[in-house]
């Protein structure tokens, strides 16, 4: 019995699957598989960041970093995303324009934007003084905060749109019904609009988390020592030591974090669900 002939429409994703494999499949693999093999055959890699703390830091340090951006990235776009989802025609194009405008500039262009913005004399500390609530600079920079606030302004694009995706499709005559029920305003929001738009959510917890893991330039650029993240200690490892076994490892363990990140969320409320 002949086969089934394959489907005409794979050709069409055949140029884009070639594409992929040369310039992500192939490179990230002969990295992962230099964690195995290179100064020699073995798990010493593996063992090696084990055996040093600064390694492990360097990998807390990401997981939390990241851990933290996401609920501050969720909270600021939340409500944008609800005024995009319920306002005027208007209202709605005009917050879509003023969203995708960081998408129309490079990511470097905007941590150095950053940099000048959050420096001890740079415009937001001159505003606080010029205005009363501050005597001296904040240390804005060079920290956390300088991690977090440039991580959430370039990723609050990937809250807002799924969220905005989620409340679209919900009827506002739901919560007109359960505050005719008896429901007062917090808790029909809880009850009715929260588990609503919770696919949004969990897709957009879910870009930023996954795409803090991986950042390199604005922890390079407004963190300080401890903030170091596990792509800024690879590129380390590669430039300046040359060490490209202890490089693959750690891209091996940071690969291992977030499929199991995405193994949990699968778990937990279902990729269909997510995707919605």
């Amino acid at each position: 019995m002949r086969g089934r002939a394959p489907d005409p429409r794979f050709w069409l994703l055949l140029p884009a699957l070639l594409v992929l494999l040369v310039t992500f499949v192939l490179p990230v693999g002969g990295l992962l598989a230099r964690a195995f093999t290179q100064p020699e055959p073995g798990f010493q890699n593996f063992a090696l960041l084990w055996e040093r703390p600064v390694y492990l830091q360097v990998i807390w340090n990401t997981v939390m970093i990241s851990a933290a951006a996401t609920p501050v990235a969720l909270i600021l776009g939340f409500p944008v995303a609800h005024a995009m989802a319920h306002g005027s025609p208007r209202t709605r194009r005009l917050l879509i324009f003023l969203v995708l405008i960081p998408f129309w500039t490079s990511l470097l262009v905007r941590s150095f934007a950053t940099v000048i913005l959050l420096q001890r004399r740079g415009p937001l500390n001159t505003l606080l003084m010029n205005i009363g609530v501050i005597d001296t600079p904040l240390p804005l920079i060079y920290n956390l905060t300088g991690v977090l606030l440039g991580a959430v302004q370039t990723l609050l694009p990937f809250v807002i749109f799924p969220l905005y995706s989620s409340m679209k499709r919900i009827d506002p005559s739901l919560m007109q019904a359960a505050l005719t029920l008896g429901a007062g305003p917090v808790r029909a929001f809880l009850r009715v609009y929260l588990p609503l738009s919770l696919p949004g959510l969990m897709t957009g917890a879910t870009l930023v988390f996954i795409s803090m893991l991986g950042y390199f330039v604005i922890p390079a650029l407004l963190g300080g020592p401890q903030e170091t993240m596990v792509a800024q200690m690879i590129q380390d490892q590669i430039a300046q030591l040359g060490s490209w076994g202890v490089a693959g490892a750690m891209s091996f363990v940071l690969l291992a974090i977030t499929a199991g990140l995405l193994a949990l969320l699968h778990k937990l409320v279902g990729l269909k669900a997510v995707a919605r």
